[in-house]
């Protein structure tokens, strides 16, 4: 993947568009009255569901690493256990059970829920027909999401969240150890070019299409920490309605852990934040595992029974005991 001095990627980002206009119509939306991560006052009332149906992962962050899961930490990309498409209606039965008032469902990792896209569209359409009342959302890091956007609307999903962690590539090619994209695996700046002009035509695509955006920043500290209130301009003006930073929280085992980068702190993504305006910044994000359950601040996760220790995998533990 080429580009001139990165022209493809700032054209994608400088979009002519007046601020975030078209989010005083998006507060309208009775979706978003319902939507616990979209909106700080239905998180008090409403519940989520995250559905672990994505089981691959197409890039490697370096403060990931796949194989690492303990079942007493909340961080995205854990969980204790795979589901299958046809387990998801279970899962939500077992859910409302324990706690009714559920208004979404999601895919939200352990892998990238894109990168092997059946799955999760199989699983939105089994939940469709069991639960036609709940709003479906999906979090991507954006790399096949362009070629996706057709099969999401006709899927139902309204909202998509986007992990944007740089839209600079010298940054981002710090953050990711590789792509891999239709059997292809690129690094280095190649590979930091290409995820980028995928991530951003699809942000631009899903807006355009009527699909409600927020963006996940990880902020790393000596990494991307600078570039934050950049960056939000860029996802302003594409028309993203929430921008969501969030404290790097390096995985045991990851590539950040071993060379002591340091976690990022709440008082850091105060700091970075306090000076963005004309985009909703997201204030009550508790960095949900991937298969979380209930009220944003009381997971019920670890009370479901196909979630409970006997499915966990000790050697992956961080206690590993």
């Amino acid at each position: 993947m080429k580009t001139d001095n990165n022209k493809t990627i700032n054209n994608i980002c400088n979009i002519k568009k007046d601020g975030n206009s078209n989010a005083l119509d998006y507060n309208k939306s009775d979706d978003i009255k319902r939507h616990p991560c979209f909106s700080a006052e239905a998180s008090r009332a409403y519940g989520r569901i995250h559905l672990p149906v994505a089981k691959s992962c197409n890039i490697s962050c370096n403060y990931c690493h796949r194989d690492y899961d303990c079942p007493n930490e909340s961080r995205p990309g854990v969980t204790s256990r795979l589901l299958a498409p046809e387990e998801a209606v279970e899962r939500i039965y077992e859910v409302k059970s324990l706690y009714n008032e559920i208004s979404v469902v999601a895919v939200a990792g352990p892998g990238d829920s894109l990168a092997e896209p059946e799955n999760t569209l199989k699983t939105f359409e089994l939940v469709r027909k069991e639960f036609p009342e709940l709003i479906f959302c999906m979090s991507t890091n954006g790399l096949n999401l362009k070629e996706n956007i057709s099969n999401l609307k006709d899927a139902d999903i309204k909202f998509i969240t986007v992990t944007l962690n740089a839209t600079d590539v010298a940054i981002a090619s710090k953050i990711y150890r590789f792509v891999n994209y239709k059997g292809i695996c690129y690094k280095g700046n190649e590979a930091a070019e290409l995820l980028l002009e995928k991530q951003l035509e699809g942000i631009r695509t899903a807006v355009s299409k009527g699909l409600i955006v927020k963006i996940n920043s990880v902020l790393i500290p000596g990494i991307n920490a600078q570039h934050i209130k950049e960056m939000s301009q860029s996802i302003k003006k594409m028309g993203v309605y929430l921008f969501n930073v969030m404290p790097m929280i390096p995985a045991e085992k990851s590539f950040f852990q071993k060379i002591g980068v340091s976690a990022a702190t709440r008082q850091d993504i105060v700091d970075v934040t306090s000076g963005i305006t004309g985009i909703n910044i997201m204030k009550h994000c508790r960095q949900c595992r991937s298969d979380a359950a209930g009220l944003l601040g009381n997971d019920i996760s670890s009370k479901l029974n196909n979630n409970k220790e006997k499915y966990h995998d000790n050697k992956k533990c961080c206690s590993g005991v």
